[in-house]
């Protein structure tokens, strides 16, 4: 049928697509339910990849057009929406009761929702790291068992193994933040380096001032053990060097992030708020899913073993804290108020006028 001439049914291959339930088997309501959420979440894992890949590869170029940005930050917007409505999803679940699920549990064998390749791919593009995994896990461990004995597993590994080879949504996210232009300095300039370590020595002195003046004022208020309070705000700013100085040498990555975090209301940083914001409530909105995933099966299964062999809501709850972009989390930490900030350089090349040259 050509392409003008396709009715609802034809576009949607709605044919096919409703003959692959379980029909054949005569299952229970339960279980078409059960198969039903489960595949409608593999379709949104779909184009989840689909959307993280897009904005992946808009980040990989190594000068990325301004004008492609606001497409990124919207394909980061749908695949949050995605989350939140996946997270929703697993109340449908939450019909089914304890006994509609056992009475077909054994017939699932040994499959279990970790054999979703579409999962783990999205997981990988994003950037998770085998070490932040439980046990530090291989994610592809098991499909390179399972291709052994399918060519359809095989080519699934392919993909996984070519996703693994490139560059993660995280890596290009970093890479092009660290071209930042911090204090007006360019990315590569001749004093670039000077530049970000005078902007980095400033920020980590108002750091320190910070914690001395909130000691000061726990101490006016007759805080009881204030030596205490005082070597949590000296370990926070030990925190604060290690993360701009690791293995001492600064991070211009970091150093970026902490600049348009510091200044998010100057109008050239005004997209990489916004894109870095999307990246954060998109992490956030994957962390809920997850949560509402453990509660469901927590509710629906008790604290048994999962049909894979896992430790079933245990190790869901461990996965609800998996982070990818740790490091647009941390940075929060070791903001300074606004008043305290380094004074800005150059505030015209951000599209900026400060007050003291506005009075001139």
């Amino acid at each position: 049928m050509g392409e003008d001439n396709w009715t609802y049914g034809s576009y949607l291959q709605l044919n096919d697509l409703l003959k692959l339930q379980g029909d054949e088997r005569d299952i229970s309501s339960d279980e078409m339910h059960f198969i039903i959420v489960h595949q409608t979440f593999e379709l949104w894992f779909k184009q989840i990849i689909r959307e993280l890949s897009e904005v992946r590869n808009i980040l990989s170029q190594e000068q990325v057009p301004e004008k492609e940005i606001p497409r990124a930050v919207e394909r980061l917007g749908r695949t949050t929406e995605i989350f939140k409505l996946m997270a929703s999803q697993w109340s449908v679940m939450e019909t089914l009761t304890p006994q509609g699920f056992l009475s077909f549990r054994d017939g699932l064998g040994s499959a279990s929702g970790f054999e979703s390749f579409q999962m783990r791919k999205f997981e990988i593009l994003l950037g998770l790291k085998n070490e932040d995994r439980m046990f530090g896990m291989d994610p592809i461990d098991t499909f390179r068992k399972l291709a052994k004995n399918s060519k359809i597993d095989e080519a699934i590994l392919n993909d996984l193994e070519e996703t693994i080879a490139m560059p993660s949504l995280e890596e290009t996210l970093m890479k092009w933040i660290s071209r930042t232009p911090i204090m007006g300095s360019n990315y590569g300039s001749k004093n670039d380096v000077d530049a970000v370590k005078n902007y980095v020595e400033n920020h980590l002195s108002a750091h320190k001032l910070m914690g001395e003046n909130a000691a000061k004022r726990m101490s006016s208020y007759g805080t009881s053990d204030l030596d205490k309070a005082v070597q949590r705000f000296n370990a926070a700013h030990e925190s604060a060097i290690s993360f701009l100085i690791p293995d001492g040498e600064i991070s211009r990555a970091r150093a970026s992030l902490l600049f348009i975090e510091s200044y998010r209301e100057l109008p050239l940083l005004a997209w990489p708020r916004k894109l870095i914001d999307a990246i954060v409530e998109l992490e956030e909105s994957m962390v809920k899913w997850r949560h509402s995933h453990a509660r469901m099966v927590e509710r629906i299964m008790g604290r048994r073993i999962g049909t894979g062999g896992t430790s079933g809501v245990d190790y869901l709850d461990k996965t609800s804290q998996y982070r990818v972009f740790k490091d647009l989390w941390a940075v929060r930490t070791i903001l300074v108020k606004s008043d305290q900030r380094p004074e800005l350089v150059n505030p015209h090349f951000y599209g900026f006028s400060s007050e003291k040259e506005d009075e001139n």
